[in-house]
């Protein structure tokens, strides 16, 4: 978590929000590092695109309270892992979610806040009116890795002509701790979820 929070506060006050068409902060090819903001969930999906019928300051308050309710039981779930004595890659898994968990709702709670606005400026911390209210700030992502790209042949039907590029989204060091977790939890549930350990 701090490793996260300290990414994200060093491109938050180094660099203004990375406008499209111009150069990435840092460009590898393979590997990129750029900064946008993400008010919504995973590769930018807002709630409201599934519940039209709410508006994107609704659906973000939810989502944002969601979180907040998610991370109290995860938290609960590691606690009492660790009181059992489960097995250590239940508690790695659960560690990981959590403070990857964490690290992304201190960006939608307080960003909004401490910072002021990143659009063609750097941000300053601590301004006197942040660029958004308690609940509603944007989390910060930082990294690409677009591995692979092409153009689709004109002849293909509905994506001729189309570029792709694997992997677009953009991502950050929360995120990482939060899909290693998942990873750990999909390929070791067996080990994890044994009713006898070894």
């Amino acid at each position: 978590m701090l490793i996260d929070q300290f990414t994200k506060f060093y491109i938050k006050l180094n660099y203004p929000l990375s406008a499209y068409g111009l150069p990435a902060i840092l460009d590898w090819g393979f590997f990129k590092i750029l900064f946008v903001e993400n008010s919504g969930m995973a590769m930018g999906t807002k709630l409201n695109d599934f519940i039209p019928f709410i508006s994107e300051q609704k659906a973000k308050l939810i989502l944002t309270s969601f979180r907040i309710v998610a991370i109290f039981g995860l938290g609960y779930w590691l606690w009492d892992s660790i009181q059992k004595q489960t097995h250590i890659l239940l508690k790695w898994a659960l560690a990981l979610i959590f403070a990857g968990a964490l690290g992304n709702i201190i960006d939608s709670v307080f960003y909004g806040v401490i910072f002021s606005d990143s659009y063609n400026t750097v941000a300053t911390l601590f301004p006197e009116q942040g660029y958004a209210p308690f609940f509603y700030g944007h989390v910060v992502d930082m990294l690409q890795f677009p591995l692979v790209e092409w153009d689709w042949p004109d002849w293909m039907p509905w994506i001729g002509g189309d570029h792709f590029l694997f992997f677009q989204y953009i991502f950050n060091i929360a995120d990482t701790s939060i899909s290693t977790g998942v990873g750990i939890l999909i390929f070791f549930n067996k080990k994890i979820f044994s009713k006898t350990e070894a």
